[in-house]
């Protein structure tokens, strides 16, 4: 039992007992789900902006809404490259024993992929409020559901954690590789 406590995460005894390479594959593994989710959302959200610019009416859009869908389509891009990132970041360290540091990184990818996909979410629903509402209705619309995505992205997570660490003893990182 004593060689088999060495190798335990350091900390205070609460929650799970896993080895450093338990934790890393469960973390991993919890990772991979919510990158399943999100890489939904975006592809289909990418997919669509792709097809947008092939339709007769892209024609009739103004300058700057032109702009607008120019921004939106590589900040899709970009969150596509971020979400997927960790996928292609396992499998060239796959191998190397260095798991811990691999879910660290492809954390950090998902944060910022999640932070792109806000971006392209709003610039999108910005774009599609100003060619439908003409322009009127558009911002208000777009803060409201803005601000709803950072309650329920950020603020309440935050919120959470700050409440429940308070409450608690400190973690032990069992759950947050960043």
């Amino acid at each position: 039992m004593g060689e088999l406590n060495d190798r335990r995460t350091s900390g205070p005894r609460r929650g799970r007992t896993e080895t450093v390479e338990e934790k890393a594959d469960r973390q991993w593994a919890e990772l991979i789900q919510e990158l399943r989710v999100a890489l939904t959302g975006v592809q289909i959200l990418f997919g669509f902006l792709l097809t947008v610019v092939f339709t007769p009416r892209f024609a009739e859009l103004s300058d700057a809404n032109r702009t607008i869908y120019i921004v939106t389509v590589v900040l899709g891009s970009t969150a596509t490259g971020a979400l997927i990132g960790p996928v292609a970041f396992h499998r060239q360290v796959s191998g190397r024993r260095i798991k811990p540091q691999a879910v660290i990184w492809a954390s950090r990818l998902t944060f910022v992929g999640l932070v792109l996909l806000l971006c392209t979410l709003t610039s999108a629903l910005f774009l599609i409020l100003r060619v439908a509402t003409h322009d009127s209705l558009a911002p208000a619309l777009v803060a409201g559901v803005l601000a709803w995505y950072m309650l329920c992205w950020f603020v309440l997570p935050a919120w959470a954690r700050k409440r429940h660490t308070e409450e608690n003893p400190p973690p032990s990182d069992d759950d947050d590789p960043r």
